[in-house]
């Protein structure tokens, strides 16, 4: 019965190139003010999640780097509990993203669960 729990709380980070674009292309998508979330159902019961910011987003890498940790930081915090098991999810950055108040940024990520109903409550 642990084991269950701990998987369920963990997230296995999305690293290739081909299930970006998969779920980019075939997947739903929703944009909030902090982010965009695009997700897909996947053939494992597990959450997987992945990070993207681009150069679109702000020229410095400094920049996108902290863009990129305050994705991770909300979505560690929300998605263990929050969100469907047996989903791809991928978190993009936005420009707001940097100055956004961190507990407004991870209820955009819930307002957006909610409105794909992938809201697991």
């Amino acid at each position: 019965m642990q084991a269950s729990k701990d998987q369920q709380a963990t997230l296995i980070q999305i690293k290739k190139r081909s299930d970006f674009l998969k779920i980019q292309s075939k997947g739903k998508k929703w944009v909030s003010h902090g982010l965009i979330i695009q997700t897909m159902p996947n053939e494992d019961a597990i959450k997987r999640i992945g990070f993207t910011v681009t150069k679109r987003t702000d020229k410095s890498a400094v920049k996108r780097n902290r863009i990129k940790r305050r994705l991770r930081a909300a979505a560690a915090d929300i998605l263990p509990q929050s969100a469907k098991n047996g989903h791809d999810y991928i978190l993009v950055g936005r420009p707001q993203t940097l100055t956004r108040p961190y507990d407004t940024l991870k209820n955009d990520i819930k307002w957006c669960l909610g409105k794909m109903d992938l809201l697991d409550q």
